[in-house]
């Protein structure tokens, strides 16, 4: 339960501090942009940093793999690890998305840390076939 305080925690400090911003329009447009600042960063970490490279190709899905087979025949298509810079750029990105997330919450009358324990339920109770 304490973790679940950090999301509270998080969510109220967003509250406090999001004062120009509160339009919902302005919200959901500033999340698009921190997303798209987080796909920037991703490729930076390939095009420019080099630390990470994408090896994507057509994979080949035998015949007879079930579904949960293909945990393991499928792969991220990434390689390499990232650097500290893009490690960090990465992270205030997310950063960024995790606070408009938790301001759209805040408009919505919305509980990030219940929308959190709503999905991890979901998502045990469906376990691999939630995303098919």
């Amino acid at each position: 339960m304490i973790k679940d305080a950090h999301y509270d925690q998080f969510q109220n400090t967003v509250s406090e501090l999001l004062i120009c911003n509160k339009s919902i329009l302005d919200i959901m447009a500033k999340f698009q942009e921190s997303n798209a600042r987080l796909n920037r960063a991703i490729v930076k970490s390939v095009t420019g940093c080099g630390c990470t490279q994408i090896d994507a190709s057509k994979k080949e899905i035998p015949e007879n793999a079930s579904f949960a087979d293909l945990k393991n025949i499928l792969d991220s298509h990434l390689k390499g690890e990232l650097c500290e810079n893009c490690k960090d750029m990465v992270e205030k990105s997310i950063g960024n998305s995790l606070f408009y997330l938790a301001a759209i919450c805040n408009l919505l009358d919305l509980n990030l840390c219940d929308i959190i324990r709503k999905e991890q339920k979901q998502l045990k109770i469906l376990g691999l076939y939630n995303l098919a």
